[in-house]
């Protein structure tokens, strides 16, 4: 994680990336360090917020093309774990994916949005929305707290 700080606005980029895979690693503890050491609050949250939709995108994109074989072996979910995350997800709708930054659901729901073919304006919107308010969150916390 301190590799990630010393690169600055990189490593929160790379850091927020990778986050948005099924890696676990945490975007938030680059951010806050960051944030910390007086790097624009505007740009660290735009970098975050963009490296981790692109992650999420690559999520997405991997459910559109890859085979569901493929996706749950990745997702190692079995075939009634798969056809329910499918199930909550069609219940839940879109807006659901308003929630991608949540830990352990949030990858798996890009994959899914992905293997359901939501439209991809709708899926960048609502990813959006959600991650920014989340880094929007953790900045004001560690600034103002």
């Amino acid at each position: 994680m301190q590799y990630l700080i010393e690169y600055g606005y990189i490593g929160l980029f790379i850091a927020a990336f990778l986050a948005a895979t099924i890696l676990p690693l945490s975007s938030e503890v680059v951010l806050s360090a960051l944030l910390l050491s007086e790097l624009s609050p505007f740009t660290l949250i735009a970098i975050a917020t963009f490296g981790n939709v692109l992650g999420s995108l690559t999520n997405y994109a991997l459910g559109y093309w890859a085979s569901q074989k493929a996706i749950k072996r990745w997702l190692r979910m079995s075939d009634s774990d798969f056809t329910k995350a499918q199930q909550r997800f069609t219940k839940y709708g879109l807006l659901s994916l308003c929630f991608a930054w949540v830990p352990i659901i949030g990858d798996p729901l890009t994959v899914i949005a992905g293997v359901l073919r939501i439209r991809l304006i709708w899926f960048l919107v609502l990813v959006t929305t959600g991650k920014l308010l989340r880094y929007l969150a953790v900045s004001y916390f560690v600034l103002f707290a």
